[in-house]
């Protein structure tokens, strides 16, 4: 399957999915002390959220900053999001991430759990996105499945575009891109693209905050 269909099947299981989303943010406490991990992160300014799901981090980023544009794909996640976050600073935006751009620069970008969706063959224009956005000085600041969070999940890696099935409780079967990254290899990653980078493990998971090259912010 290539990249185009796998991606349209992940669409589709956060379509279906909506509402069974947020089951794992009560079941896990790793994922709830990740949630807790926002205050102590450079959430700062105005601050792009990309793939921001049904919000269940778009509160805390409100709170700390002056606007928050959050932007997914799935309309039936972004109700619910909307329904979550009362702010008044916080703006929603249906599209498709790997085809929308950021019509202005942003102080903070911030996304968890949606690099390990992107497919590698994307990364490189996923990660010049992301740079583009932000605004001289600002931060990629970004939330993730490390290696350890492959034993939870039914996951492939035999083919170019690692992937995991993921089951609905109607008993309905989607493959999605799931991209275990290991902190070492992402921190070099970026660093030979020229980005300044600090990547963390806590737990099963990792945290990362990441500056473009001086000229991209330019």
């Amino acid at each position: 399957m290539d990249d185009d269909a796998l991606l349209a099947e992940q669409r589709a299981y956060y379509q279906a999915g909506a509402e069974e989303y947020d089951r794992p943010y009560t079941e896990y406490e790793g994922l709830r002390n990740l949630l807790a991990a926002v205050d102590d992160l450079p959430i700062s300014g105005d601050v792009l959220e990309l793939a921001c799901g049904t919000g269940q981090w778009t509160p805390g980023l409100a709170a700390r900053a002056r606007s928050v544009t959050a932007v997914d794909a799935s309309p039936e996640v972004l109700a619910l999001a909307r329904a979550r976050t009362a702010s008044p600073t916080v703006r929603f935006v249906e599209a498709d991430l790997f085809t929308w751009r950021p019509p202005r620069r942003y102080d903070t970008v911030f996304f968890a759990f949606w690099l390990s969706h992107v497919p590698p063959a994307r990364l490189p224009a996923f990660w010049t996105t992301v740079a583009a956005a932000l605004a001289p000085g600002g931060k990629a600041v970004f939330v993730d499945d490390g290696p350890a969070a492959a034993a939870h999940e039914e996951a492939r890696a035999d083919g170019p575009t690692p992937t995991a099935v993921r089951r609905l409780d109607d008993g309905s079967r989607y493959r999605v891109v799931k991209v275990f990254h290991d902190v070492r290899t992402l921190a070099d990653d970026l660093t030979a693209r020229g980005w300044s980078v600090h990547v963390r493990t806590l737990g099963a998971n990792f945290v990362g905050i990441a500056e473009p090259p001086a000229a991209a912010g330019r």
